[in-house]
């Protein structure tokens, strides 16, 4: 769905306009659409009617609480990649039943947490973390619940950042490898096989990559049921693209369409409960960032219009060289259009969000950072001793601050001046 669109000029989220909730929450501040969530997550959920399935969403795309609490209630499972973010479901209000536990360097603290929580599986990612996670489980008398993620070998011919499922890649047992590690953790006292799982990257735009990550998938579940290891789920990961420019990805329905359909001509496909961690494609064009123009400048043939918001903000422009449309909250004001590179004033070259963009703007004007909504406030940080900026939900024509904006007192409430005595 489209949930920001012009009306009468006007950019509005959902039935609010973007220029009243800078007016009343100030800027830089990120503004969701429930709207648009809820249609991403139910598109999937549509799409798996009728079959086992376990639709979780990916918490690092966007982990704030009131987003965790909106897709628990709609019926989500959770991907986590850490502690903090096992505390971030329980506090919304999700069932730990239905987190996978992923990511490749899960400390021991961590898992003897997410065992008495009762998380529904860990995703393991290694020789030495299967061999951690069956004395952690052992030690508080519990069996844990694991799948190995499988590392194929399959190019999801995306961004080398985020890509994950190739051999150089740090995630995962090698394809060549899962064999041998399987017959270790079916042998292992404090652990019971119950799946396995394969990701193989982020904003993928096509379909063969993961009908290519499933065949080896299946490859291995052939060869493990030779072996009497009968696996109860397959986890098949997220990763599915967004349209941020000129993209044309598979629509969700699509996309689970095509791995049932392969599950399907598979003798043993049926059989299983199929687990997805999607992130990006529920959240990611939910949400933008709201940002001011501060200055308008010129160095030689270059015009940079500098905003409030900067790399600290959204990070993905200077790490990815990532593509995030820019539109003028009001349109049709008396402005002539030129060609700017739209900046931060974060004291690095590298702190664009934008550049070479046709816009009419003068100083002052607002400007939405479009398709926003993953990757931007989780990725946040305090670079330059600068609080990030508030969260806001859209419901229809309700905004809902879902997080305040930090102060710079919040900042360093936690560090402490030497004592007098060590301060010569």
């Amino acid at each position: 769905m489209d949930a920001f669109r012009y009306r009468q000029q006007h950019l509005l989220a959902e039935d609010v306009a973007l220029a009243e909730i800078a007016e009343r929450f100030g800027t830089p501040t990120w503004v969701y659409s429930k709207a648009a969530i809820a249609s991403a997550f139910d598109e999937f959920a549509a799409a798996a009617a009728g079959r086992k399935v376990l639709v979780c969403y990916a918490l690092k795309a966007n982990s704030n609480l009131a987003i965790v609490d909106l897709l628990a209630r709609r019926g989500a499972g959770f991907d986590i990649v850490s502690g903090g973010e096992l505390e971030r479901v329980l506090a919304a209000g999700g069932d730990p039943s239905r987190v996978v536990f992923s990511g490749v360097g899960k400390q021991r603290a961590e898992m003897r947490r997410a065992l008495e929580a009762g998380v529904r599986c860990f995703n393991v990612e290694s020789e030495s973390e299967l061999r951690r996670l069956d004395e952690v489980a052992g030690s508080i008398g519990r069996r844990a619940p694991v799948s190995l993620r499988v590392n194929p070998d399959v190019d999801a011919g995306t961004h080398p950042y985020i890509s994950t499922g190739l051999r150089e890649n740090k995630f995962g047992i090698a394809h060549d490898e899962a064999l041998r590690v399987y017959r270790l953790a079916a042998s292992l006292p404090n652990l019971r096989v119950v799946g396995i799982d394969c990701h193989i990257g982020s904003q993928i735009t096509t379909i063969e990559p993961f009908l290519a990550a499933l065949d080896k998938v299946l490859e291995l579940v052939d060869a493990l049921a030779g072996e009497g290891i009968v696996l109860e789920h397959l986890d098949l990961g997220g990763g599915l693209g967004i349209r941020y420019d000129d993209e044309t990805p598979p629509s969700r329905a699509a996309l689970l369409q095509a791995v049932f359909g392969r599950l399907d001509r598979h003798p043993r496909g049926a059989g299983f409960e199929v687990l997805f961690e999607f992130g990006r494609s529920i959240v990611g064009n939910a949400g933008v960032l709201l940002t001011r123009v501060e200055y308008l400048k010129a160095n030689g043939d270059r015009r940079f219009a500098i905003v409030d918001a900067a790399m600290n903000d959204l990070m993905r422009p200077s790490l990815y060289e990532a593509w995030h449309d820019v539109l003028p909250v009001e349109q049709g004001l008396p402005r002539e259009a030129d060609t700017w590179d739209v900046v931060g004033p974060v004291c690095e070259s590298g702190d664009w969000l934008a550049r070479g963009r046709r816009l009419a703007i003068a100083e002052g004007d607002l400007l939405a950072i479009m398709s926003a909504g993953a990757y931007g406030m989780a990725m946040s940080s305090n670079y330059n001793t600068r609080p990030r900026g508030a969260e806001v939900l859209v419901d229809g024509d309700r905004a809902l601050l879902v997080r305040e904006r930090e102060r710079v007192e919040d900042l360093f409430a936690l560090e402490r001046r030497l004592p007098d005595d060590a301060a010569g």
